[in-house]
């Protein structure tokens, strides 16, 4: 048996007004990155501020990081912190703005690397030695919060890549249910289902164990009960709450077991097409469920959890509660032209067999089988061969 880790955050702080714990860092520069305009329109990034300069430190914010953060991002993002010398970088947001934060500390320790320097699974050098990493969730999805992952886009080339270092791991995660309050309903359902992808993909990954396992099977309970109720009703905070820790949950497994094929290829068709993250992993889930049963008879654990026969079905019945389309051809998000889906079907199709994910997901399968899953689920239903 090899020897392996366990690594999550060391501080992990939730519930009603965790945001206050910001005030106990001990520091004299804090850099805040955020996305959009949310968690200023929200006033959360003015609440973060006010919290960190009472506690007697400085702070400087940069802000506007798109939904799929660029390399052009996170090296620009360096370069202001190079110049403003924090000593705590304080991502609040989206999973974009965590994920460019984790790789912009990177730049910020280590100007001297290039992306393609890290790219590789377990290259990133130390990090640590100019600054620390406080990570607070706006969406309860992503986990990026509690993870060592990060995806960054090429733009040049249209892929995401899945960067993976447990150096990355935020060293306090502060979840507070009043950030995803706010989210709209349909985001709500994207996020909510990336929950539902990183507990299932962790739960039959080669590399889960008894330390990943429980982590999944919760996540996955928490998900199936209260998901559709924050959907419902995004002021309810009893399911807020539970979303959001069992995001957090569902991120201490994957980040620790790894994840499959639902993210290979989500992954790629996102990069391709810009689909949100989230929405392609719950198109993908029942169609890669029912490629893998093949391969494990792990998904058996959920089912017994949740009380059902069928897991995918039951992927489908929630993605219809949540109003998601049932294939990449009736989803309206983005442009999904058929003609382009068949040009770029190959390029995907390799791009996907070749992701980091795709190394943990059970059995063996090939860059057929992966052309064979886009397929089924661009058109909803498995292609003749």
């Amino acid at each position: 048996m090899a020897v392996m880790n366990y690594s999550v955050p060391r501080t992990i702080v939730y519930g009603e007004k965790a945001l206050d714990k910001l005030g106990e860092l001990e520091g004299k520069k804090a850099m805040l990155v955020t996305g959009g305009s949310s968690m200023k329109r929200f006033g959360f990034l003015d609440q973060a501020k006010n919290i960190l300069e009472k506690a007697g430190m400085k702070t400087a914010v940069i802000d506007g990081v798109e939904p799929n953060p660029s390399v052009k991002t996170v090296k620009e993002g360096a370069e202001a912190m190079i110049a403003f010398q924090p000593d705590w970088i304080v991502a609040i947001g989206g999973g974009s703005a965590l994920d460019a934060a984790k790789v912009m500390w990177c730049f910020y320790e280590h100007p001297e690397l290039t992306f393609e320097d890290i790219v590789t699974p377990l290259t990133m050098p130390k990090l640590r030695t100019k600054a620390h990493f406080a990570a607070i969730p706006s969406t309860s999805g992503t986990a990026s919060e509690i993870t060592a992952f990060s995806v960054i886009t090429d733009t040049d080339n249209h892929i995401k890549y899945p960067l993976v270092s447990p150096e990355m791991v935020p060293d306090i995660a502060i979840l507070d249910p009043a950030l995803p309050a706010k989210m709209p309903a349909h985001i709500t359902a994207n996020t909510g289902m990336d929950v539902m992808a990183h507990a299932t993909e962790a739960l039959v990954s080669t590399a889960s164990t008894s330390f990943t396992d429980p982590y999944a099977l919760e996540a996955i309970t928490l998900v199936a009960e209260w998901l559709p109720k924050a959907y419902k009703n995004g002021n309810d905070m009893e399911a807020r709450y539970h979303m959001h820790n069992a995001s957090t949950l569902a991120g201490m497994a994957f980040t620790n077991a790894s994840l499959g094929l639902v993210h290979s290829l989500a992954h790629k068709i996102g990069g391709e097409f810009g689909v949100t993250h989230g929405l392609a992993n719950a198109i993908l889930m029942p169609w890669i469920i029912e490629f893998n049963k093949k391969s494990t008879d792990k998904y058996a654990l959920a089912e017994k959890a949740l009380k059902v026969d069928n897991l995918e079905n039951e992927i489908r019945r929630l993605n219809r509660v949540l109003d998601i389309p049932a294939s990449f051809a009736s989803c309206n998000e983005v442009d999904f032209n058929e003609e382009k889906f068949k040009a770029v079907l190959d390029r995907m199709s390799e791009n996907a067999y070749n992701d980091p994910c795709t190394l943990t997901n059970p059995g063996a399968p090939s860059i057929a089988d992966i052309k064979a899953i886009y397929q089924a689920a661009y058109y909803g239903e498995w292609k003749k061969a």
